[in-house]
């Protein structure tokens, strides 16, 4: 009598643990279910060099295997736009990308400033010149972030707050290009990958703190991608591509998964 009484009092509490988790479960599907998502950006968000382009997207490459798409598929949120395209500077967020947002938006996620920073201009010149005209150019781009970058960051941030005030906007950053003293034994020189590098935790680093400034959450993909840069021997970036240029030093599909997925899930 006593082994029946235990017995049918341990399945009372199995099975209201069980209730409580699935009870539990189903409120953390349902809160998940109910957000509103909307992903803007550059081509690091439109995913670049990931291939798997969405026909329907045309220059904008916007890609399949994108971090925005993945965390979509994981999540299934209650509504999904996705405007970022390739090329995209601060002025074409604003002019472009915000029509899916609202006061019902719930979470947007965008990456921005690199190409109004001069991103591709610098990479060219640093690949087909002399190592002290690519320093140069680098020097100029971190002369543009300090002087005029913040003011078009501000304006994409007002922006965005303005038209999806209940948001949580997260920014996510760009990753170093470069692990030093890698497997790479022609291309650019270690000042040359150095100075880039450099350029890159400039450009976040002021991007960092004009995300703060509007409450917003800036996340870092550089520990994600540390031992998968280019000459790692593990690149989760394109070196040049001369047959796709426009792929070059861009996250392939493993660095859109690998390295911005798990950033932007992580504050997501």
């Amino acid at each position: 009598m006593k082994l029946s009484r235990f017995t049918a009092f341990s399945s009372s509490l199995l099975l209201g643990a069980v209730l409580a988790l699935t009870g539990a479960g189903v409120a953390a599907a349902a809160e998940t279910a109910a957000v509103d998502y909307v992903a803007l950006g550059d081509s690091y968000s439109s995913g670049v060099g990931a291939g798997s382009y969405d026909s329907a997207s045309g220059a904008c490459k916007r890609s399949t295997k994108a971090y925005p798409v993945l965390w979509k598929n994981a999540n299934a949120p209650s509504s999904f736009a996705f405007t970022a395209c390739s090329g995209a500077r601060t002025g074409d967020v604003t002019a472009n990308q915000l029509g899916p947002l609202n006061s019902g938006t719930d979470l947007v996620s965008l990456t921005i400033g690199g190409n109004d920073a001069g991103f591709a201009d610098v990479m060219t010149t640093c690949v087909l010149q002399s190592e002290s005209t690519c320093i140069n150019r680098v020097n100029q781009a971190k002369a543009y972030v300090d002087s005029t970058l913040p003011g078009k960051l501000d304006s994409v941030y007002t922006a965005v707050r303005n038209k999806a005030p209940n948001a949580r906007v997260v920014v996510l950053g760009y990753p170093r290009f470069y692990q030093l003293g890698g497997s790479c034994i022609a291309g650019l020189s270690e000042n040359e990958r150095r100075a880039i590098n450099g350029a890159a935790d400039y450009l976040n680093a002021a991007t960092a703190k004009r995300a703060a400034n509007h409450g917003f959450t800036f996340a870092s993909v550089v520990p994600a991608f540390t031992g998968h840069e280019i000459c790692s021997g593990s690149a989760w970036l394109h070196s040049v591509n001369w047959l796709n240029i426009g792929e070059s030093y861009h996250p392939t599909a493993s660095g859109q998964s690998g390295g911005y997925l798990p950033t932007f899930r992580a504050v997501a």
